[in-house]
């Protein structure tokens, strides 16, 4: 129901928005930039941690930055960003988001996270450096927590890669974060 409704939204969005043929102007960080109709601001994962709601880096191989992971709340709807540093280029990404309550996110029995269960595997865009997921608020409670996992390949060849927070109970190094969404306030 939850993957409906994100795809009824990026349709209504799409058709709301039309085509645009406004440039990206990514090279300055300190600028926003225009993304089928909803404004999302851009950082660089490197310098600037103040300007989003949530802000955790991008963790590969659980010893290297490879970038960030953010959320904004645009209108209605929840922004969670994935973007690299230079030297690192995103692949397949996943995405699990739910009220942190017993059962918010897809486990083995012993505890790790069942990436291929994510609700969420599929983004609004993408690129080599950033993938954008927009979620309705409405999905999802105040108090969240989420999973972010990402495949990169960087400097030291692919690594599998976690926005950073508390770990799993299970046995592997994966991680979550909580956030509580009335900390943010949304620019439209």
């Amino acid at each position: 129901m939850k993957k409906l409704t994100t795809i009824m939204v990026v349709l209504l969005l799409t058709v709301l928005t039309g085509c645009s043929n406004e440039q990206i102007e990514d090279q300055q960080y300190n600028q926003k930039k225009k993304n089928k109709g909803l404004e999302l601001p851009i950082e660089n994962p490197e310098t600037n941690t103040g300007e989003h709601c949530f802000y955790t880096s991008l963790i590969a191989g659980q010893h290297h930055t490879a970038g960030s992971v953010t959320i904004d709340v645009v209108g209605g709807n929840l922004i969670v960003t994935y973007t690299t540093n230079e030297d690192w280029e995103l692949g397949t990404t996943h995405l699990s988001i739910g009220v942190c309550e017993d059962g918010w996110v897809p486990t083995t029995g012993s505890g790790n996270p069942q990436i291929g269960h994510f609700e969420f595997t599929e983004p609004y865009s993408e690129g080599p450096h950033e993938v954008v997921y927009i979620i309705p608020i409405t999905d999802i409670g105040d108090n969240y927590c989420f999973a972010a996992h990402a495949e990169v390949e960087g400097p030291t060849g692919g690594e599998t890669a976690w926005a950073e927070g508390s770990e799993f109970s299970g046995n592997s190094w994966a991680m979550y974060s909580e956030f509580n969404l009335s900390s943010c306030n949304s620019p439209s």
